[in-house]
């Protein structure tokens, strides 16, 4: 290095690679330069080839079996290697290799825990960095590579677990993770055989692979929430099928099989099962069969008596478009279940009971309450003629069976009233009866212990097609048509589910509103379109200060349509009908306004127009991806 003259001053600037930071032996490198030159600030230069380079002649060399100084033995095959670049390579022969071992001056280390295979896979990566590996070729390698203490290579395996599980080798791949500790892929290959376990245990699944899945896996696998299209008495069955493979102790068996929702398993296989099943007879998962027998006797009680053995196996929410059809008073019986993440819909594989309109809908313990409406008979002749009659009638919709049970009646048949759930409670506020009949007063409470209705806090007067929204424990309705009278009204009516007093008076909203609807957000209601309205605005009412805001209006109107809130916070229009070239006409668009920006767009098309619909939010099982 040639010195600065006499007198000059020079600053070196210093550049190194984030990476290389890291490493002690350049810190080791970067103090002696800075002694050498007598100041901190220098520049280092750093070559990215020459790690490359070294690794190349040292191949080379081994190739051609020139300066190798070390011999391993594998199966009784021996490779020849140099003891330097293993000590760099492996902690194993670092520490094998160091001056107090007696083994440092061998000139054979013979490895007899490893394969030839393995151990020249291993030999390969630290000779080039490369490793070849595949479903063959994996385990020889990872056995070596945790050996020997490469972590480099062991790093390598994870990887390409990661980036390759499939059907074939899901399980191969959860073994092979489990016995030699790759945490990161192991979890990867659990989650992929949960969420394809429909598949295995389909009429064409291999459930051989999954038999000789290591017990930690099926344990971990049993207790996720994800694992679309799989009954629990599918599930409950392979557990046993595979204790039967795989013979445990009782208290590892438990440990399987308390993972199991017995809850979710239909009461006449459960007792089936119980009775041919020693696993299922040891006192602790008797117990667990006991308190799911209970729970299915429950009836009405059952939505208050959750817990995760009754919950589904389904990671979230999706909103069920229940009821309403492609045109007025013309509702159809399907119901579509809508995934806000992907925007996609799905038809539920079983319908409503009946055809319905102006129903209430609710959701309590992930069950759903259809309530009253008008029942809706087409003269099958006459398309054009059908019979609306207004029921009383409460169907209860359990998405674990998919099956519909009718429960207690209301104490009044009901349409376009309002419906809420608040502390477990479901409500059944005002509506009317038969057409042409006065609209009720009346208000009705479904108490799930009792499971039967009783008569609530009546409204200071008659009126239907109002909105209802709830905050805390406090019921709200805005508008809908009073007693005889032919105005929409722009009222406001609270009350207090605690005390039960009396319906009270709040601020009106600027706009009169019949058969509108209204949301709650971050405690602020919100109030959309209703019917035949002359302006599309929308308002929020702010209960502390008792106090409406007109918001941006909706480009166009809008009616007759489903509403629901995400769990973000925003607001989903489904369809409705509206006014195109002088007449209505059911649209099929997914309208989603943001409340944070006052903002609607357009966010998806229903599969085709639907009008009349009712939203509600409710996990149900995951549909199986084609």
């Amino acid at each position: 290095m040639v010195s600065p003259p006499t007198g000059t001053s020079i600053n070196y600037e210093l550049h190194i690679p984030a990476a290389a930071l890291l490493k002690s032996d350049l810190l080791s490198l970067i103090l002696h330069w800075a002694r050498r030159t007598g100041t901190m600030n220098y520049f280092l230069m750093f070559s990215k080839s020459h790690g490359e380079a070294t690794l190349s002649r040292f191949q080379k060399l081994r190739l051609e079996n020139r300066m190798c100084d070390v011999i391993l033995e594998a199966q009784g095959k021996k490779f020849p290697a140099h003891r330097t670049l293993l000590a760099c390579s492996s902690d194993y022969f670092w520490s094998m290799f160091q001056e107090h071992n007696l083994e440092s001056g061998t000139c054979t280390v013979t490895l007899p825990a490893l394969s030839s295979p393995g151990l020249e896979q291993v030999l390969d990566f630290i000779y080039t960095s490369w490793i070849s590996l595949s479903p063959f070729t994996l385990e020889d390698t990872l056995e070596a590579a945790c050996y020997l203490q490469v972590t480099q290579a062991v790093d390598l395996c994870t990887e390409y677990i990661l980036d390759h599980v499939s059907l074939e080798n899901c399980c191969f791949f959860a073994n092979v993770s489990a016995r030699y500790g790759l945490m990161e892929a192991l979890a990867a290959a659990n989650r992929f055989v949960a969420r394809n376990m429909a598949r295995f245990l389909g009429i064409n699944g291999n459930i051989t692979e999954l038999l000789e899945l290591n017990f930690e896996s099926l344990q971990e696998i049993l207790g996720m929430e994800e694992m679309p299209g799989v009954k629990e008495t599918t599930l409950l069955q392979f557990a046993l099928d595979w204790l039967s493979y795989n013979p445990l102790p009782a208290l590892e068996s438990n440990s399987l099989l308390s993972r199991v929702r017995f809850s979710l398993v239909p009461p006449k296989e459960l007792i089936r099962l119980s009775a041919l099943k020693p696993a299922l007879k040891t006192p602790f998962i008797h117990s667990l069969v006991q308190k799911a027998l209970h729970y299915h006797v429950q009836g009405p009680l059952q939505p208050l008596l959750q817990t995760v053995h009754t919950n589904l196996r389904a990671t979230t929410n999706r909103i069920l478009l229940v009821g309403g059809g492609a045109e007025a008073d013309r509702p159809q019986t399907q119901i579509q279940s809508y995934d806000h993440c992907s925007r996609k819909f799905y038809p539920l594989s079983i319908t409503m009971p009946t055809k319905l309109q102006y129903q209430g809908v609710c959701v309590v313990g992930n069950f759903l309450y259809v309530l009253g409406g008008e029942m809706v008979e087409v003269d099958v002749e006459n398309e054009k003629t059908a019979v609306m009659t207004v029921s009383d009638q409460v169907w209860r919709y359990d998405p674990r069976f998919e099956s519909w049970e009718e429960v207690e009646p209301l104490l009044q048949k009901r349409a376009q009233f309002s419906c809420c759930v608040v502390g477990g409670v479901i409500y059944a506020i005002g509506g009317r009866g038969q057409r042409g009949e006065p609209a009720l007063t009346s208000v009705e409470r479904y108490d799930m212990r009792a499971g039967c209705w009783r008569s609530g806090v009546s409204l200071p007067h008659p009126v239907h097609g109002q909105a209802c929204a709830t905050i805390g424990r406090g019921v709200y309705i805005s508008g809908g048509i009073h007693g005889s009278q032919t105005q929409s009204s722009k009222e406001v009516l609270f009350l207090n589910t605690l005390d039960r007093v009396a319906w009270e008076r709040r601020s009106a909203m600027s706009i009169a509103r019949f058969g509108h609807q209204m949301a709650t957000i971050k405690d602020r209601i919100y109030a959309f379109l209703g019917l035949y309205e002359p302006f599309c605005d929308i308002e929020r009412y702010d209960p502390e200060q008792d106090q409406w805001t007109r918001l941006k209006p909706l480009q166009h109107d809008r009616f007759c349509y489903g509403l629901t809130v995400t769990g973000g916070g925003r607001v989903l229009m489904f369809g409705g009908r509206k006014w195109q070239d002088g007449q209505e006409v059911c649209t099929p668009d997914v309208l989603e306004y943001d409340p944070e920006y006052d903002s609607w767009k357009k966010v998806c098309k229903l599969p085709g127009p639907l009008c009349g619909t009712q939203c509600a939010v409710m996990t149900i099982p995951d549909p199986v991806e084609p």
